[in-house]
């Protein structure tokens, strides 16, 4: 004839095994996800921006995409400063942060 247990039953429950792999709230120590976590390098934005005559900025845009840093198309439009013959083009990139 067999016994059957039921869960907690007895002082030595599945459930005290596992205590220890269960952090307390007030805990200082990190759970592996957390850990791996802080390994793993970050996402920032960083904006780049180009102010000087049209052709300055226009010609700029171009060169960085010939280096293969970043595409036309990427960039905003050419915007006024409010300076004479001068515009401002803006590209917003996210970089990796360690």
């Amino acid at each position: 004839m067999t016994q059957e247990k039921q869960f907690g039953d007895d002082q030595n429950s599945p459930k005290e095994d596992f205590e220890g792999f269960i952090p307390r709230e007030n805990s200082d120590t990190a759970t592996p996800g957390q850990s791996f976590a802080k390994l793993l390098p970050t996402r920032e934005p960083i904006k780049h921006l180009l102010i000087g005559s049209p052709k300055a900025v226009t010609g700029t845009i171009h060169y960085l995409q010939m280096i293969g840093y970043a595409n036309v198309g990427d960039w905003s439009q050419l915007l006024p400063t409010g300076n004479p013959d001068e515009v401002m083009s803006i590209l917003i990139r996210q970089i990796l942060v360690s």
